[in-house]
């Protein structure tokens, strides 16, 4: 009887996998034509690359190099890691792309690669991760998904933190111990039903009610 857990965990990652390998390979078939019209944006909006790397923390504490499209100027990542309100850091195409959460469009690869998955706990840097309590270091047990629950809830995270003295201290003490109750209360429950109503969520949050 015990054999049965491990061997039944090892086949909803097997599961899990398969899905989100050929979702995130259709997506970018697919979307090819949109990444390539985002790409000219950004480079006539602004000098720079098409697609900016951050080094996140992944499964078992591993990092990895995140990607997306590059919604700022150049070296803005040496002013903080934070975006609170109307960042000035933030460029005009960036605006749009970061609105409509395009910018996360590149993840697609990460998920192909199999350092991240379609749902799960979004990585955060490492020095945000170093003040993880035992209890919430949890999260790091599985991959990190391009979108969650603490996603679509704090969707305009920036916004609350751009009316705040000190943004970091309300993110580490506030925002960041909420975003990770949820995410643990997702590990508890994760089902693929449930990636696929948080899929179905996030495309509302994002698209639907944006518009």
């Amino acid at each position: 009887m015990p054999l049965l857990i491990p061997l039944k965990k090892k086949s909803v990652e097997m599961i899990k996998r398969t899905f989100d390998f050929t979702v995130a390979l259709l997506l970018t078939i697919i979307l090819l034509p949109l990444f390539i019209v985002i790409a000219i944006m950004i480079k006539r909006d602004s000098k720079g690359p098409v697609f900016f790397i951050q080094q996140r923390v992944g499964k078992n504490n591993k990092d990895f190099g995140i990607l997306k499209f590059r919604t700022m100027f150049t070296d803005a990542e040496q002013k903080g890691s934070l975006t609170v309100g109307k960042d000035k850091r933030i460029t005009r195409t960036g605006r749009f792309l970061r609105k409509f959460k395009l910018d996360e469009l590149p993840q697609l690869f990460n998920v192909m690669k199999g350092d991240m998955s379609l749902v799960g706990p979004r990585p955060e840097v490492k020095k945000y991760v170093e003040l993880y309590n035992e209890e919430q270091k949890k999260v790091l047990s599985v991959k990190p998904g391009i979108t969650d629950t603490a996603s679509i809830q704090f969707a305009d995270e920036n916004m609350l933190l751009a009316g705040c003295d000190d943004p970091e201290k309300k993110y580490i003490t506030e925002i960041m111990p909420a975003k990770l109750k949820l995410n643990l209360q997702y590990i508890n429950q994760q089902s693929f039903l449930i990636d696929l109503k948080i899929l179905l969520q996030t495309f509302s949050k994002v698209f639907l009610k944006k518009r």
